[in-house]
């Protein structure tokens, strides 16, 4: 979690699917929508959008929450 964001895309595909896997499991009890296959999406655009300078992997699962949150309004 306290990995830098730029390492995500560099990150082997097993790894990607392993955190992805662990914060849908962490976090499907806040929103239905919070899967596996929703932080893999959320993730890859999130980390390949911009300059992620010193985001974590912490920020970045909390830009996703706060991204669904958003859709649910």
């Amino acid at each position: 979690m306290d990995d830098l964001a730029s390492t995500w895309p560099r990150a082997s595909a097993t790894d990607k699917i392993d955190f992805a896997t662990r914060m849908g499991k962490a976090m499907v009890s806040l929103s239905p929508e919070l899967t596996r296959d929703y932080f893999m999406r959320c993730l890859e655009e999130t980390a390949n959008i911009g300059d992620t300078k010193a985001l974590t992997l912490s920020d970045m699962v909390r830009t996703c929450v706060a991204l669904q949150a958003g859709r649910d309004d």
